[in-house]
């Protein structure tokens, strides 16, 4: 994506950024505001303490949310950018149906930056990185996908750090 990050770096980061339990907070507070902080084991409910925290302790890491005195836990600009860059993958994904016809938020966010955490190639029908049961993408799909690319490429870019201090391990 840019020639500043190891191609492993690169992959650090996305599956750091491909977190379920992640994506889940971003986006619930990108799309409900601030959490405040005793409420976010209700406000989160289907996710565990072990992950909650975790996923907490990830994004005040990155610097993609800020505890507020009496306001909660809100997003800093790169949690609200990389908001936009999940928002913009999920879209990309239901219009053309990736990685099924049917698939919730985070898995359509999770397999489209797996497409996008390799080097920028045209992603054809017979690509590897399109996993068993994944429908196969298209050439619309594939030049389609400038634009989460494009929005990646520019979160990174403003947010270096976070390629540096992503843990691949979050994602488990």
């Amino acid at each position: 994506m840019t020639a500043s990050f190891t191609a492993a770096e690169l992959r650090n980061a996305v599956t750091t950024l491909s977190s379920p339990p992640l994506i889940r907070l971003i986006t619930e507070i990108d799309d409900n505001g601030p959490i405040p902080l005793r409420g976010l084991a209700r406000t989160l409910a289907d996710l565990s303490t072990h992950h909650l925290r975790q996923s907490t302790e990830a994004a005040r890491a990155l610097g993609l949310v800020l505890a507020r005195p009496g306001v909660g836990l809100g997003l800093t600009a790169a949690g609200s950018e990389l908001a936009d860059v999940y928002d913009e993958s999920a879209r990309w994904a239901r219009r053309h149906a990736y990685p099924t016809g049917v698939a919730d938020f985070t898995r359509r966010v999770q397999r489209t930056l797996s497409l996008l955490a390799e080097p920028l190639v045209p992603v054809t029908v017979d690509d590897p990185r399109c996993s068993a049961g994944d429908r196969p993408l298209g050439a619309q799909a594939g030049t389609d996908l400038a634009r989460p690319r494009d929005l990646l490429r520019q979160w990174l870019n403003a947010y270096p750090q976070t390629a540096r201090l992503a843990e691949p391990e979050l994602a488990a």
